[in-house]
């Protein structure tokens, strides 16, 4: 590793930290059995509060994302991503930026799935699998990537569709709500809409207002 990257990680490292310490504080004031969306950057940059509020929703929302997370992370600091806000509804999207080729040599989808396999363990110790919805991981598009200068490298749709069989079956281990949320994001080759994407993996507001419509009917159902 150069030093350009380690001083990037470190920066990111240290947002995340941040991050983390912010929700702490907002934890403490946050109202018991309300809806949680919780994951990475994908859920971090999901306005759905604001959406709601627009929309008239008129339920309580709490967004707990933190960009750049993997599983590992999210299992570290799960009481304050989590299980300090005593959720009533979780909405959760963590897992792909475990979508990499590992340093340590393991397979990415194999610590993926053991990872979400533990969470959802937690999870099922209080009692929530039932009260949680496991969202599809997005579409990507490497055209839009590769324009941008970024390299996605195995952060492919097929391997986002590998890991999305595999939540789906976790979601029937732990009695939880698989949902697929990404109708209309797509194009007709399958990739993340070119307009919607601002480098082929993170979307504009525009993809998530997609996202909450098709979120909406679950949204509506909960009490």
């Amino acid at each position: 590793m150069d030093s350009v990257e380690r001083w990037r990680r470190e920066q990111a490292k240290r947002e995340q930290n941040k991050r983390i310490r912010n929700y702490q504080e907002l934890n403490r004031g946050v109202v018991k059995g309300g809806i949680l969306f919780t994951g990475s950057s994908l859920m971090e940059q999901f306005p759905v509060e604001e959406l709601a509020m627009t929309g008239g929703l008129g339920k309580i929302l709490y967004n707990r994302g933190v960009g750049g997370y993997t599983t590992d992370d999210f299992l570290r600091d799960i009481n304050t991503m989590l299980f300090d806000l005593e959720p009533g509804v979780v909405f959760m999207n963590i897992g792909t930026n475990d979508i990499q080729t590992r340093e340590d040599g393991e397979d990415w989808l194999k610590h993926l799935v053991r990872n979400y396999d533990e969470i959802l363990r937690q999870c099922a110790e209080r009692g929530l699998c039932s009260k949680i919805y496991l969202m599809a991981y997005y579409p990507v598009n490497d055209s839009v990537a590769k324009e941008k200068g970024l390299d996605l490298g195995i952060r492919t749709n097929e391997n986002i569709e590998r890991a999305n069989q595999e939540i789906r079956a976790l979601a029937d281990k732990y009695s939880c709500q698989y949902i697929d949320v990404n109708d209309g994001l797509r194009d007709e080759t399958g990739k993340l809409k070119k307009e919607l994407t601002v480098e082929g993996i993170h979307m504009y507001t525009s993809a998530y207002e997609v996202i909450y419509r098709n979120l909406l009917p679950y949204l509506e159902a909960e009490t």
